[in-house]
């Protein structure tokens, strides 16, 4: 197993609150490495932090980390919310709603959100395997009722 720097899911629960979770998209790099993308970074060195995706309704997208200019940690995701939800008012509730969840984000586990997170009648569940050097999960909303709004999975770890 790779020896998982001591402050890196701190420095992962930092970055991700001030990006996306934090900010939405008022986040994103005015010149994203790659066109179309929307572009997230976050440093506090020796860390830097970037999620570049694509998409709104679906999307991919891929977390990396760098410590000292050397690429050391990547998650992968996509997905988004169900493709019958076309009310741009529900549509924009959900992402609301999933940033409120992130912002939940923990040291124990600086994936995505907490194991769950519920408001505004809406459920937020988080199932993860694995530890910070390699792991996987799926994240879901729901309305109170079980209705399903929203899925996404991930996957990642520490590179080598």
């Amino acid at each position: 197993m790779a020896s998982i720097p001591h402050d890196l899911a701190a420095f992962l629960v930092e970055a991700k609150r001030r990006t996306y979770a934090g900010l939405d998209d008022d986040a994103t790099v005015a010149m994203p490495l790659l066109a179309g993308s929307k572009q997230l970074e976050h440093r506090a060195p020796p860390y830097a932090y970037r999620d570049i995706y694509f998409g709104m309704g679906f999307f991919v997208g891929q977390e990396t980390v760098l410590r000292d200019e050397r690429m050391i940690w990547s998650m992968s995701y996509s997905g988004g919310a169900r493709a019958e939800i076309t009310d741009r008012d529900t549509f924009l509730a959900i992402y609301k709603f999933l940033r409120q969840a992130l912002l939940g984000v923990r040291v124990e586990e600086p994936y995505r959100g907490p194991r769950m997170f519920e408001q505004d009648g809406m459920v937020y569940r988080n199932e993860i395997e694995g530890a910070l050097d390699r792991f996987h999960g799926v994240e879901t909303i729901a309305r109170h009722d079980g209705a399903p709004l929203y899925e996404l999975r991930y996957g990642g770890g520490l590179l080598r």
